[in-house]
């Protein structure tokens, strides 16, 4: 087998000496071809020129959204078309990053070692899977993703993360909490500005905030999942959680079912709720935030969501 192993040196959780170490036991199974990411988008270009070399598999040592942008690279043809699961490399993932929730959800230790190990029975034993993905369309562009996508608080967190990320602060669950209860002070909870709408569905106003997820957990505080959405998986349609009301109460409420419920959906009146959907939209009245995967990636007023299934074999 011919595989390309991607390499996020600034990934959160690995050092020099971790990686030389998983990159000689990748290689004693494979034929391997190691290149270091050095630019957001490298990934994709790595991922894509790798399909176009006839790789068999792309392994990804890096966080989420370098497991982002590969993903997006393998689905995107030269010619911008896209193809069966079958005719491009397969992708295993090894986690690097501060969250990893993809590698997580599909069952694979958090620990990078540990991690390559349970890659290596895989690669041994032939065994794969196949998983669906969303994809996000907005104006131009489209893109897929592996988990979750959000619009409003969730994205504006993710934003402010990423700025302190840029002042060189760690991405730490710790931050994360942190930066999510300061956000909430300043957020607009007065003006909801989002409508779902979709084939099948009355429309629900008034959101001021938006989880989209193609699989359960939405993400991780320390090693406990967090699951808005816990019907979501690999083999349905995509699921949402909205929000209509972001005051204390209502939040404490949604906080403790989301922190406590593995496979029961929240409740409450101004949940708006989705399950197994294919394809639905999220217009809004002025420019919200977006992020996909954990990557922020700017304001936008409207977006289609649509399931894409079977759509990557995965080495697990």
């Amino acid at each position: 087998m011919r595989a390309m192993l991607l390499v996020n040196p600034k990934a959160t959780t690995t050092n020099p000496r971790t990686r030389d170490v998983l990159i000689r036991a990748l290689g004693a199974a494979v034929d391997l071809t190691v290149e270091e990411t050095g630019y957001r988008g490298h990934a994709a270009a790595l991922a894509s020129t790798a399909r176009a070399r006839g790789y068999d598999a792309v392994a990804v040592l890096g966080g989420d959204g370098t497991v982002n942008e590969a993903v997006n690279g393998l689905l995107t043809a030269v010619d911008g078309g896209v193809t069966d699961a079958s005719e491009r490399p397969a992708l295993i993932v090894i986690p690097g990053g501060s969250a990893n929730v993809f590698a997580r959800a599909l069952g694979l230790p958090n620990d990078p070692v540990e991690a390559t190990g349970a890659v290596l029975e895989a690669l041994h034993e032939g065994r794969s899977r196949s998983v669906g993905l969303g994809r996000a369309l907005w104006e131009d562009q489209s893109r897929y993703f592996t988990f979750c996508s959000g619009l409003g608080y969730d994205a504006e967190v993710v934003r402010a993360v990423e700025g302190l990320r840029g002042a060189g602060r760690k991405a730490t669950p710790a931050r994360y909490v942190n930066t999510a209860l300061r956000h909430y002070l300043i957020t607009d909870k007065r003006r909801p500005s989002m409508t779902v709408s979709g084939p099948g569905f009355t429309p629900a106003e008034g959101v001021f905030m938006a989880i989209v997820s193609n699989t359960s957990p939405w993400t991780y505080v320390g090693s406990h999942p967090v699951s808005p959405t816990p019907w979501a998986s690999f083999e349905t349609g995509l699921d949402l959680l909205g929000l209509r009301r972001m005051g204390l109460p209502a939040m404490t409420a949604l906080i403790r079912q989301i922190l406590t419920q593995s496979d029961g959906l929240p409740s409450g009146r101004n949940l708006v709720q989705l399950h197994d959907e294919p394809e639905f939209t999220i217009s809004a009245e002025r420019p919200v935030a977006f992020q996909l995967d954990g990557d922020y990636l700017g304001e936008c007023e409207s977006i289609t969501f649509r399931a894409t299934p079977d759509a990557l074999q995965v080495l697990v």
